[in-house]
C-alpha cells in the first residue's frame, strides 16, 4: 500500500470525490505552525491529487478515491501525523456534504453582516447537532445557536460582542470536537469545492 491507496493505482477524475478537511489548531498560539505552501507540497508528495488550501487556518481541498468521508479523514490524518509533531484532528466533508450544510443554514443567516457575526461550528461525526446546539451557552438577545446537519449555526450581535458567550464555548470540552469557520470562509470554501472559485 502507498498512503492508504494501492501502489501503482490509477484513478480517473470520474472515480474521485472532492473533499474538504477543516483542520483544528493549525497556526494557532504557536502550535502546529506550517505554511500552506509547504502543506500543499507535502500532501502532493504523498499522492494527494489536486491539493488546494485557503487561508492559514487550515482548509485543505483535494480529490480522493476514498469511498467515505471517514476514509478520507483517516488518510489525511495519517499524513498530517507524519508532518507535524502534534496530532491534528479535522472535520472532513465531501463537496456534496458541504453544499448540503450550507443549503441548510437558517433563513437569513449571513444576511446582515453589519449587525451580526455568523459562524458555522462543524462537528465531528460522532456528535449530534441538536444536542450540541441545546447545550451550548448562549446569552439571550445576543447569541443564537441553530442545529443543522452535522453543524451548528451560531449568530452573535456585533454591538454586544463583549457579552457574547462565544469565548466561553472555546473553553468547553465540546470545543475539542468541532472546528469553527465564519460564514464568509464557509461560502468561499463551497465555491472552491464545487469549482466556482479557484
Amino acid at each position: 500500500m502507498c498512503d492508504d491507496i494501492p501502489c501503482g493505482a490509477r484513478y480517473s477524475l470520474f472515480d474521485m470525490t472532492t473533499y474538504l478537511a477543516l483542520l483544528r489548531g493549525i497556526n494557532v498560539g504557536g502550535n502546529n505552525v506550517i505554511r500552506m505552501a509547504d502543506l500543499r507540497a507535502f500532501l502532493a508528495e504523498r499522492g494527494f491529487d489536486g491539493v488546494r488550501t485557503y487561508i492559514q487556518s487550515g482548509n485543505v481541498i483535494w480529490n480522493d478515491a476514498a469511498a467515505t468521508e471517514d476514509e478520507a479523514r483517516s488518510r489525511i490524518g495519517n499524513a498530517l501525523s507524519d508532518l507535524l509533531a502534534n496530532e491534528v484532528t479535522s472535520v472532513v466533508l465531501s463537496a456534496e456534504r458541504l453544499a448540503a450544510i450550507v443549503a441548510g443554514a437558517p433563513t437569513g443567516f449571513g444576511g446582515d453582516p453589519d449587525a451580526f457575526r455568523y459562524d458555522v461550528m462543524f462537528l465531528m461525526p460522532e456528535l449530534d447537532a441538536q444536542a450540541v446546539a441545546a447545550d451550548l451557552p448562549v446569552r439571550e438577545g445576543v447569541d443564537t445557536a441553530v442545529a443543522g446537519d452535522g453543524a451548528v449555526f451560531f449568530t452573535r450581535r456585533i454591538d454586544a460582542a463583549s457579552r457574547s458567550y462565544m469565548p466561553k464555548i472555546v473553553g468547553t470540552p465540546i470545543y475539542r470536537q468541532m472546528t469553527i469557520r465564519n460564514w464568509n470562509t464557509t461560502t468561499r470554501l463551497l465555491g472552491m469545492v464545487d469549482g466556482r472559485n479557484s
